[in-house]
């Protein structure tokens, strides 16, 4: 019976375990542009940074509001003396080992301090929702890496499928000429020879293709911060000319930037908490009104209290009192007491005392450290300004660049289409000819070269407009991975 648990136990676990394998190959056959950049955010060392810096802010901001809270406290103290020492109970000196507690909780809450609090939790605030844009920020820093490695990888695709053409078309000459040849009916050798040396440059063509593929591929594994592997794919990503809308004006793109780009947001932010801060530090030089409130209690093991037993008359024989001319005894009445050790509740209640006051403290002169945190924040807050104002006019030019980009990109893959379609068009008619004998090799070369190189332009001309245009998408506030 346990033999056959067992079993079926094993059984199941590689039912499990095989499943999941089949899970990791079926993610690992083809990867999307979404999935690479949700990849990359996930494992990116510099996303996980600012991930880390905005949730260490979020913290400064949560206490910069807990700061509000008051500021409570216990104490206890237990110790032993020996010797002559004060019974603390008696506040008379005795020859003894004493044994003393004092305990108690306090309690300090700030009324007015200059709105430093105040002002802290507003710089804070702000320090916190600019940290939240700067991990945005990196964020799509890193998704616009992916997305040039991924349209590198696709384009090294398109033109590693190009060169295989390219070599296809001249292998099939080759093999057409050799037949001729065979036969005697070949006219020119060098035609022969001409395409055997075309085609060895393709197959060189190839090969540097498929390296350039691959290298493609390991730089975006190295992005993505993932192990390589060489057998993935790449799902292709959908293009049409006609759907990308004419750039607008570069004016008009920078002010919708200001509104949309995190880095921008961020530097605003910044220079709005580091005002905050300069208001904060500045409130050092107003007086701090606090009230305090506490509650104390003590203990003595010498501590002890008299208990009433019996009275009697005691005959003072040497003390007499004198009236009339005549003298009289005394009889003084006492009284017996015992002594008792007052215990550690009765003392931890009885001893019990309050208090509460108003403490107002003054800044005279701290060491000119208030009037130093003015002046570093005065040099922040400038910092901030100049940084705020240099991201502003970097955007600006990264948008005229973007604009001029996109201008060009668009320029150009509307002409190499054109090319493209007139030298496939003059191929075509110069192939039939040198296929009829009519031309020799080295015109059919030149209109296959021109056809060719016409190709790869045309291919490389589209993924550069597509990253262009998704440039340009991104200040505009557009950006999508369809």
């Amino acid at each position: 019976m346990q033999k056959t648990k067992a079993i079926t136990l094993f059984l199941v676990l590689a039912l499990l375990m095989n499943d999941i394998f089949c899970q990791d190959e079926n993610i690992g056959k083809a990867l999307t542009i979404k999935q690479c950049i949700d990849i990359a955010i996930r494992n990116n060392l510099l996303v996980q940074q600012s991930d880390v810096a905005k949730q260490t802010t979020g913290v400064y901001f949560k206490q910069a509001k807990d700061n509000l809270l008051p500021y409570i406290s216990a104490s206890a103290s237990q110790g032993e003396s020996f010797g002559r020492s004060l019974n603390p109970y008696t506040y008379s000196y005795v020859n003894q080992q004493i044994n003393t507690g004092s305990y108690g909780i306090g309690g300090s809450l700030v009324l007015f301090s200059g709105l430093q609090i105040q002002n802290a939790i507003k710089q804070y605030a702000l320090a916190y929702d600019a940290s939240k844009l700067d991990y945005q920020q990196q964020k799509e820093n890193i998704s616009i890496s992916v997305l040039l490695a991924y349209l590198q990888i696709l384009s090294s695709k398109e033109l590693l499928d190009i060169s295989k053409s390219q070599a296809e078309v001249d292998k099939k000459q080759v093999e057409r000429l050799e037949l001729l040849n065979q036969s005697g009916a070949l006219t020119l050798l060098s035609d022969l020879s001409n395409f055997k040396g075309q085609y060895a440059n393709d197959l060189v063509n190839i090969a540097t293709a498929q390296n350039t593929l691959e290298s493609a591929k390991i730089n975006l594994f190295s992005i993505l911060n993932i192990p390589y592997t060489r057998s993935v794919e790449f799902e292709p990503i959908s293009f049409s000319a006609d759907a990308i809308n004419n750039p607008s004006n570069p004016d008009s793109i920078y002010q919708t930037a200001l509104k949309v780009v995190p880095a921008v947001r961020s530097a605003d932010l910044k220079t709005r908490s580091f005002e905050k801060a300069l208001l904060a530090a500045r409130g050092q030089y107003y007086p701090t009104l606090s009230l305090n409130a506490g509650i104390n209690t003590s203990y003595s093991n010498a501590a002890t209290a008299s208990t009433p037993l019996n009275s009697f008359y005691n005959d003072t024989s040497s003390s007499y009192v004198t009236v009339s001319n005549t003298n009289y005894k005394l009889i003084v009445p006492q009284q017996n007491f015992q002594s008792q050790k007052i215990s550690f509740g009765d003392q931890f209640t009885n001893n019990r005392y309050t208090s509460i006051n108003l403490t107002l403290s003054v800044p005279i002169l701290n060491s000119f450290r208030a009037r130093n945190n003015i002046k570093l924040a005065k040099i922040n807050l400038q910092n901030a300004k100049n940084n705020a104002g240099s991201t502003k006019l970097l955007l600006q030019q990264n948008v005229e660049q973007a604009y001029q980009n996109i201008v060009l990109a668009k320029a150009q893959y509307r002409s190499y289409t054109d090319a493209a379609i007139a030298y496939n068009e003059s191929f075509r008619t110069t192939e039939i000819r040198f296929n009829e004998g009519v031309i020799a090799s080295d015109v059919y070369l030149i209109a296959k070269g021109n056809i060719d190189r016409a190709n790869i332009n045309l291919t490389i001309a589209k993924y550069n407009y597509i990253f262009r245009s998704k440039i340009l998408d991104y200040y505009e506030g557009n950006l999508s991975w369809q």
